[in-house]
């Protein structure tokens, strides 16, 4: 995979080198760095490999995106300045007239989180995966331990569509799709949008983002579910991040655990956002239930794992201070100009 990685860096620099036009980069940008481009299409493969060779290749491939993404910035610079100089050769332009400043756009402050949590999580040697929005109920329901007449689906207030499908309400159904493609060893994580069919308040939306994570090894405890979540934290807010493991009850993980961690709006104090607690749920976890590893193939014989769901809305509210999570929807330029 290393020479697949290499290959496609040496031809996107070559590439990059030879382009005459903006139009030309923002394309080269996209075939390689955009969510479906060359580069991301290799990473994804990272899953397959064994966690020492994810580990080495994770962060190879890392240094080969950075290399393109510093080259596509400077060859921005030198057609912005081909601009100007034609531009001031032009004599019918007057170039000291002043002109309105152009707004340049921006990632989404979820965006950057997600991309920040990526990166984290390639480090340490995780795959990144992707599934449906529209799901079935086998994936996000049944294959996690959650049957037809199960309680728990009261838990999770779901948008029905007509085909008897379903906006997924976690991200956990990509878990089940990775660990029906990625036999084991693997590890990765799994971003994206998720619905609720729930009233709105400073904590909680119907829309919404998380990120679910998996491991499956041999010999894998909750000491390794805790080793990655304080890696996690301690990456994605710069410091050491006062938590709690308090026991939970998820369908698909035994045991199970909600991970909270001190508010860090008010320092622990009582706010809208912790409802006055000091606290946040941010992360349910557990090792993955024997049931939904057999309903796989998976032998729990020999195998175990672990997993979790992080509210990525939330953490983002940790990171930055925002005291109510609606303002992520609600398309307000002066909000999303902060970021």
């Amino acid at each position: 995979m290393k020479e697949k990685i290499l290959e496609i860096k040496d031809t996107a620099l070559n590439k990059i080198n030879l382009v005459i036009s903006q139009d030309e980069l923002n394309n080269l940008r996209i075939q390689y760095l955009g969510k479906k481009g060359e580069m991301t299409s290799v990473l994804k493969q990272l899953g397959s490999l064994s966690p020492e060779e994810r580990a080495e290749t994770g962060k190879f491939s890392n240094i080969a995106k950075q290399e393109i993404e510093k080259a596509i910035e400077e060859k921005q610079i030198v057609l912005e300045n081909a601009v100007y100089d034609s531009i001031k050769e032009a004599e019918w332009i007057d170039i000291s007239s002043p002109a309105k400043k152009a707004k340049s756009g921006r990632l989404h402050p979820i965006t950057q989180i997600q991309n920040e949590l990526e990166n984290i999580f390639r480090s340490m040697g995780f795959g990144i995966f992707e599934g449906p929005e529209k799901e079935d109920d086998y994936h996000n329901f049944e294959a996690l331990n959650i049957p037809k007449d199960h309680p728990a689906r009261d838990m999770q207030d779901t948008f029905w569509l007509e085909d008897e499908t379903l906006l997924r309400t976690h991200t956990s159904s990509v878990q089940i799709r990775t660990m029906e493609n990625v036999k084991p060893p693997l590890q990765g994580i799994s971003p994206g949008r998720v619905f609720r069919y729930e009233a709105t308040d400073a904590s909680h939306e119907n829309t919404f983002y998380q990120v679910e994570g998996l491991m499956v090894g041999k010999d894998i405890s909750v000491a390794n579910l805790i080793y990655v979540m304080k890696t996690l934290l301690k990456e994605i807010f710069k410091k050491d991040v006062k938590i709690r493991l308090r026991p939970g009850y998820f369908p698909f993980v035994e045991p199970g655990f909600e991970l909270d961690i001190n508010c860090l709006i008010c320092s622990g104090k009582g706010c809208s956002v912790c409802k006055q607690s000091g606290w946040v749920e941010l992360l349910p976890c557990g090792l993955i239930h024997p049931n939904v590893l057999k309903m796989q193939g998976v032998d729990t014989e020999e195998y175990s794992g672990f997993a979790f769901g992080l509210g990525l809305n939330r953490l983002v509210m940790m990171r930055y201070g925002i005291d109510d999570i609606r303002h992520f929807m609600g398309g307000d330029i002066r909000f999303l100009d902060q970021f």
